[in-house]
């Protein structure tokens, strides 16, 4: 996430809006629960990961509109 951002500027947001921290951090925690269940390493069900998943998607969706419109202040 956030692939083509520098590294700094992201921690700088994540330091200056708690929110998008906990966000960033919530779906870092989705990102690797989903990467272990796609691999075998969690055992949950299909309709866990599926709702796991869109769930990732819904909150790295919310991280783009916020990085959006606060990269700004960041400068």
């Amino acid at each position: 996430m956030f692939e083509n951002q520098q590294r700094d500027d992201v921690e700088a947001l994540m330091k200056a809006d708690a929110e998008f921290r906990r966000l960033y951090q919530h779906h870092k925690q989705l990102d690797s629960k989903v990467h272990d269940a796609d691999i075998g390493v969690l055992p949950i069900d299909d309709v866990t990961l599926a709702s796991m998943k869109k769930e990732k998607l819904l909150a790295k969706a919310r991280l783009q509109r916020m990085w959006e419109s606060r990269a700004h202040l960041i400068h």
